[in-house]
């Protein structure tokens, strides 16, 4: 018998802020997931290093999901000296969480680049892939991705519910068009985030001085 289906969101966050947690929430509240996971990286394997420590991004994270129910702060990329690779955190997950179906929770830009990911053809042996897609946008997917998706994609709900892991679901939401470089430019110019981010993390940002000068770099 499989217990329901828990959403696994990955990502630098630094700052978190609504691009990541609106799909989130969507996606929660369309599939009916159980619960949703943060899991800050620790070493992001596809981007520059962090303008903010780990201590400060978990502590951001925190406050978020404390604003958000179903949403829990998972820390175990952070405790690992190794770039924080997708599938290592599933393959430990599916081991403690053998009758829960995974949905990893991904936006369309990371599904287009996914052929660049370490070992990304493992991935839905796993989970499931559930896409943040901006309504009416048709984006011009590899030969690789496009393959993915004749295989595995459903639109069908209750399979994510009835099986453990193997489809691709794409998932309308908002647009929501705000990255974490962009507001670490507008925190840096002094403007005010209201609206951008919880504002328990845009209080612990001003408490604490973060992105002031460094922001854009």
């Amino acid at each position: 018998m499989l217990t329901p289906p828990i959403g696994v969101l990955g990502g630098t966050f630094d700052p978190i802020h609504i691009g990541h947690l609106r799909p989130a929430i969507e996606a929660r509240d369309a599939l009916g997931l159980a619960e949703v996971r943060l899991l800050p990286n620790h070493i992001p394997p596809h981007r520059a290093n962090p303008l903010c420590s780990s201590e400060q991004r978990l502590a951001m994270v925190r406050l978020a999901a404390a604003d958000n129910p179903g949403f829990v702060v998972d820390e175990r990329e952070l405790r690992r000296d190794t770039p924080s690779w997708t599938i290592d955190t599933l393959v430990e997950l599916r081991s403690e969480l053998p009758d829960t179906p995974l949905c990893f929770l991904m936006g369309m830009d990371s599904l287009l680049g996914l052929p660049g990911w370490h070992r990304w053809q493992k991935l839905l042996d796993y989970a499931h892939l559930v896409v943040s897609c901006r309504p009416g946008w048709q984006p011009d997917y590899s030969v690789q991705v496009a393959e993915l998706l004749a295989r595995h994609q459903t639109r069908d709900i209750q399979d994510l519910h009835r099986q453990r892991h193997g489809h691709v679901w794409l998932c309308d939401n908002l647009p929501v068009e705000l990255s974490a470089t962009r507001l670490r430019a507008l925190l840096a110019a002094g403007q005010d985030p209201k609206y951008l981010l919880p504002n328990p993390v845009a209080d612990y940002i001003r408490r604490h001085g973060l992105y002031r000068s460094s922001a854009t770099q």
